[in-house]
């Protein structure tokens, strides 16, 4: 059926769910993140598991698995040959699992490519092709988050309600803490209420100071306050929260705007570290926010949360390769340690290898 009869299929459907604010992502993005005690995740977090690392990572990755790499080896497995109905039900798999339209495309194109330079006939030969050009995607837009060697180092987190924001703040918090570096927080999301104690408790239980002002602040004096606060009281690192309405709000994206500039104005000329947190379970909308967010500051790296609660993981892939952006860290648990560094030869491999 291919692409273009795929997505007649799926009509209104599709351009609801990879339009830029679908109805049901703008209401979930409205929504109140919920405070520590009644929401499992911004509760406490979990003890790290003697498991390996590699281990929670393929067990985080199992829907995304089974939804993509299964589909891919039951494809190959009933082709007898390679040929163009074999790449369009390849195209439909890719975009099913939430690879993008032109992602995918390229995608497989480039597999087609190879295919035809190798010479290469045997159906199951295609797997390890779509394997490494995954990989090169992966590879091509990717970057550790390192900290400057200038202290304070400042992270701006940005990202919609939801996402897991407050959750990766804390997480970041007590990577850097547990490495010996005394950490501080800026309150900035002053426009909801709940987001300065949702953070203040964090704060409190990870065991990092705190910047806060009244409930309605102005959002760019509390990153201007964190900094000097960090400066003064000899941080080694900044991280300053956001308000997380910004595809909806033009005020706010305005404010997120003046925060940057503030930041940047006392950093004066290094770069601050922007990273925006994205709900893998949005699939496309994902995207969407990202290129949003991207249009307000320079986001320097991604962080894609909930990896482990959905099968749409292949919204990495176009977020690489669409937006140039790298990943640089995925949320595959509750535990502090599964906010883990990306790394797209673990990631592929977690996937792909048995």
């Amino acid at each position: 059926m291919g692409i273009s009869g795929w997505l007649r299929r799926r009509g209104r459907k599709e351009e609801k769910e990879t339009s830029s604010l679908g109805t049901d992502a703008v209401q979930k993005q409205e929504e109140p993140e919920e405070t520590p005690a009644a929401s499992k995740e911004s509760g406490d977090v979990k003890q790290d598991s003697p498991r390996g690392l590699f281990a929670r990572l393929k067990e985080g990755l199992s829907r995304t698995r089974s939804s993509f790499v299964a589909r891919v080896d039951s494809l190959l497995s009933t082709h007898k040959r390679i040929d163009e109905e074999l790449f369009e039900e390849l195209e439909e798999v890719l975009i099913q699992a939430d690879v993008g339209v032109d992602t995918t495309l390229r995608l497989v194109d480039a597999v087609r490519e190879k295919i035809k330079a190798g010479g290469i006939t045997d159906p199951e030969e295609v797997r390890p092709i779509l394997r490494e050009t995954i990989l090169e995607i992966l590879t091509a837009n990717t970057a550790p988050l390192e900290l400057p060697e200038d202290v304070p180092a400042v992270i701006m987190v940005v990202g919609v309600n939801g996402a897991g924001k407050t959750t990766t703040i804390a997480k970041l918090a007590h990577r850097f803490k547990s490495q010996g570096k005394r950490v501080i927080l800026g309150a900035a999301d002053t426009f909801r209420a709940a987001a300065i104690e949702q953070l203040e408790i964090w704060a409190n239980r990870v065991g990092v100071e705190i910047v806060k002002h009244q409930p309605g602040a102005d959002p760019a004096a509390v990153a201007f306050d964190t900094i000097q606060a960090g400066r003064a009281r000899g941080c080694d690192v900044v991280i300053i929260d956001t308000a997380g309405r910004l595809q909806t709000k033009t005020n706010l994206m305005k404010e997120l705007e003046k925060i940057g500039r503030v930041v940047e104005r006392e950093l004066q000329g290094r770069t601050p570290e922007v990273l925006l947190v994205v709900d893998a379970t949005t699939g496309q909308n994902a995207l969407s926010q990202a290129k949003l967010f991207s249009e307000a500051v320079s986001v320097t790296g991604v962080v894609l949360t909930k990896l482990d609660g959905t099968a749409k993981g292949g919204i990495i892939i176009a977020i690489a390769e669409e937006l140039g952006l790298p990943v640089k860290l995925i949320g595959i648990g509750e535990a502090y340690d599964d906010l883990r560094d990306f790394d797209p030869e673990d990631f592929v491999a977690a996937l792909f290898d048995a």
